[in-house]
């Protein structure tokens, strides 16, 4: 074979790696870690939402904070184990999970029921920051990440344009997401300080 025959299949493979990469995230999406990438249990259960989603809600999981991707890894699969175990909840109650690295581990995702708000499950997405934010922010790359994330759903038709975002201590009782952070949200667009769900 030539070289010229050589080279055609390598530019090939090599242009659409780079198209994939860009169609990925042609959605201004933040890096997501897929449910494969953290070895989630299967769920037993999935239950759809109907989309667009007309809610957010802000969620912490009092666990240590995490930066590196093998640390967050154990603490995503191990809330997943504790809320399927423990909990006999059909998978991970959240649908996103945000570490201070920066990077959102895959909860449920995008369009399924979670278990994150008791009554609110149906009709919500459930962000949790992982780490416990009583009196620290998540770090900057997390607030960036959930900002890009919020946008990405938008963008792909999953959250409606005009979401409304409380964070869980509003319609449960709980200090979920932690004093420093619920102060952080009440600043964000789509805050609704009075939910009337």
């Amino acid at each position: 074979m030539s070289l010229f025959g050589k080279l055609v299949p390598l530019i090939l493979v090599i242009g659409l790696q780079a198209w994939i990469a860009v169609a990925q995230d042609s959605n201004g999406c933040p890096n997501i870690v897929k449910r494969a990438g953290w070895s989630a249990s299967k769920s037993s259960n999935v239950t759809y939402q109907i989309k667009p989603v007309q809610h957010v809600v802000i969620h912490h999981t009092a666990t240590q904070t995490c930066n590196e991707m093998p640390v967050c890894k154990e603490i995503v699969k191990s809330i997943q184990d504790q809320h399927q175990r423990q909990n006999k909840w059909s998978d991970i109650g959240y649908n996103f999970l945000i570490a201070n690295g920066g990077n959102v581990y895959e909860g449920i995702g995008w369009h399924r029921v979670g278990a994150h708000t008791r009554g609110y499950n149906s009709k919500s997405i459930g962000i949790a920051f992982i780490g416990e934010f009583t009196k620290d922010l998540p770090s900057a790359k997390a607030l960036r990440a959930a900002s890009k994330l919020l946008q990405c759903g938008v963008n792909m038709g999953e959250l409606d344009a005009n979401y409304l975002l409380y964070g869980a201590k509003q319609l449960s009782a709980t200090a979920s997401p932690g004093k420093a952070l619920y102060n952080e949200i009440r600043e964000w667009d789509h805050f609704d300080p009075s939910p009337v769900l």
